[in-house]
């Protein structure tokens, strides 16, 4: 019994003794113990405020620009110098770090919250501390060797004092390779002191000039790689047609040049401050992408128009060999739509991991909460539907380049099939444009899906007294005079048939054999003109064979 009751005290002591030793904890697990924090430098200056994330980085930026580098180093974390060394190397590494915010970072200023713990009291509830105090804080992420280097705060306590926050000791650890990349270049180091000085927005002199010189370099480069590319040619990339590799690579590779440009002058010789560099690594990130979706888009067209003829002239004859022509020039320009959007969403992914375009511009809050793609599809909806509908055409072969068909009562070809809409040849010359989606919805007539040959129909109104028979030898007659050898060899759809009657006469119904569409409708308007003139001579005035009205019904 009295072993019993020892246990029952152990485990009330123990379970009395667990809140409080979480509560130890949780006090302890805001800040990062430290015996002592940089005994180098001595005692900090009063006028230095490390309470918050943002009171340290403000302190940070303020001492920089008044060049008070020894003061500054004490919002660092120096621990991984000796003592003895931290006074002076503190100094060096505070001017860099000033160097490498200026040149790379754009403080968000919103994400350094005003709070000595940093607690995020807007955070969404599934946000990972939503509601816990923070010991270290992410500035920004730079990249150095082709990987991200994070610059932190860390919240610091050292005993009997009260927490403070520094830049943390990986980051200053850092600092010299960033400096080593990021620094000034030799022609900044070459300036005159005057060029040195900000003019406004926090932009130096050197960069305002510099800035429009380079933009003009990069211009005249790609005017030149123009030219270059052009001698020779004497014609334009749409005179050409998408035949010419050369041709087809100009533009990707003007492009590539400008951006090259644009690059190298930012590595080498104009390292701009972070306003600039935030909008302008972007844009040359999507400018290298965008050549190469460009480029991979024209090298795809002109070898497919080398294998695969497109003209619609050529594929709506009838012949041999037409239906796979067909076949294959639909099924490529399906295959080149669907490379297009391939190409394009890795190049979107490509520049959003490399550029970090979703926080440098600004639209990381959208993007976070999911608005910007909602907005997004919602505006290219009608696009996103009109693709996904030619991609069904091509699937399912309802309509080809080069057949012949009839859409809202136009009687056309289908000349070419593009991502958001359809091209139609009416066969007039005129070009009808068809949404994709309303192609698809609407019914049309395909006169070349799978057998070419058709029936034309050509109707006329005759009286009652008309002689069938004797019309109908004068059609077959009339056919076997205007027949091509192709024409007779359907001889056998030929007909005259009473179709209809009413109280005015008969309705006369004359099928018509038609083995090429293409000239199907120039053939129906012949033969119903030949039949009109052989029916007028058919006409006497005690056997009419045309419909005669009263003159009571006239009236």
């Amino acid at each position: 019994m009295r072993r019993f009751a020892a246990l029952l005290v152990f485990v009330f002591v123990a379970a009395l003794g667990v809140p409080v030793h979480a509560q130890e904890n949780a006090a302890t697990s805001s800040w990062y113990s430290l015996d002592i924090l940089n005994p180098g430098l001595g005692p900090a200056p009063d006028d230095i405020d490390r309470t918050t994330p943002r009171s340290t980085v403000e302190s940070f930026l303020a001492l920089g620009r008044d060049n008070r580098w020894d003061d500054a180093a004490h919002l660092l974390d120096l621990a991984g110098w000796p003592d003895d060394e931290q006074r002076d190397v503190g100094a060096a590494l505070a001017r860099q770090l000033f160097v490498v915010i200026d040149r790379k970072i754009v403080v968000n200023w919103y994400q350094l919250l005003d709070r000595p713990d940093a607690l995020d009291a807007r955070a969404a509830s599934e946000t990972a501390m939503a509601g816990e105090p923070r010991r270290s804080l992410l500035l920004a992420l730079v990249e150095l060797g082709g990987r991200p280097i994070s610059l932190r705060l860390n919240r610091v306590k050292e005993p009997a004092r009260d927490p403070v926050w520094v830049f943390s000791r990986q980051t200053v650890d850092n600092v010299p390779d960033l400096y080593a990349v990021y620094g000034p270049s030799r022609l900044e180091r070459w300036l005159p002191e005057p060029l040195l000085k900000r003019a406004f927005w926090n932009l130096r002199v050197w960069e305002l000039i510099g800035l429009p010189l380079m933009i003009a370099l990069a211009i005249a480069l790609g005017r030149l790689t123009y030219a270059m590319m052009s001698r020779g040619l004497g014609r334009t990339r749409r005179d050409e047609g998408s035949t010419s590799i050369l041709v087809a690579l100009r533009p990707p590779v003007i492009l590539v040049v400008v951006a090259g440009t644009l690059a190298i002058c930012t590595k080498n010789l104009f390292l701009f401050s972070g306003r600039i560099d935030t909008v302008l690594s972007p844009m040359i990130a999507v400018g290298f992408v965008t050549a190469t979706i460009w480029a991979i888009v024209n090298l795809a067209d002109t070898i497919m128009d080398r294998l695969v003829s497109f003209d619609g002239d050529v594929l709506t004859e009838v012949g041999e060999g037409q239906e796979r022509k067909r076949d294959m020039a639909t099924k490529v320009a399906a295959i080149r739509r669907a490379m297009i959007v391939v190409v394009t969403i890795a190049g979107m992914g490509i520049i959003l991991r490399e550029a970090n375009i979703m926080q440098t511009l600004g639209f990381s809050l959208l993007a976070s909460a999911g608005a910007f793609t909602v907005i997004l599809a919602f505006a290219a909806r009608n696009m996103l539907a009109n693709v996904m509908a030619s991609l069904q055409i091509a699937l399912n072969q309802s309509a080809r380049i080069g057949d012949k068909i009839v859409y809202d009562g136009h009687l056309c070809s289908v000349e070419r099939i593009n991502f958001t809409f359809v091209q139609l040849r009416e066969w007039t010359g005129k070009r009808i444009v068809v949404p994709v989606v309303d192609f698809v919805d609407e019914p049309f007539e395909n006169w070349t899906m799978r057998d070419p040959a058709l029936i034309g129909e050509v109707r006329l109104k005759l009286a009652h007294t008309a002689d069938v028979d004797a019309l109908r030898d004068r059609y077959f007659k009339l056919l076997d005079e205007i027949d091509s050898e192709d024409e007779k060899a359907l001889e056998t759809n030929r007909g005259l048939y009473v179709a209809n009657h009413d109280a005015f006469g008969l309705e006369a119904l004359f099928l018509i054999p038609c083995p090429d569409p293409n000239a199907a409708w120039a053939r129906i308007c012949e033969v119903r003109e030949r039949m009109l003139a052989e029916a007028a001579e058919m006409q006497t005035e005690a056997k009419p064979i045309f419909p005669m009205l009263s003159p009571f019904e006239a009236g």
